[in-house]
């Protein structure tokens, strides 16, 4: 798990072997989550990094076709 900062974003990149890459964590998605799901943040940031790691499922999302839901 890595960290980069930009221009007034701060990022996390996740290790995702099952999209043979990095999810980019940034502040404002982490924002959204927070708000939609209070009780996963900031206790259970580790259990979302290991879901990511090694996911039950991957579902497409139906919105937007080159995201995937994990």
């Amino acid at each position: 798990m890595g960290c980069e900062e930009g221009e007034g974003t701060y990022m996390t990149l996740f290790p995702c072997p099952y999209l043979k890459g990095e999810v980019e964590w940034t502040d404002e998605r982490e924002r959204h989550i927070a708000e939609r799901h209070p009780d996963l943040l900031p206790e259970h940031r580790n259990r979302i990094a290991r879901t990511l790691a090694d996911p039950d499922e991957v579902r497409r999302s139906a919105r937007f076709a080159a995201a995937r839901m994990v």
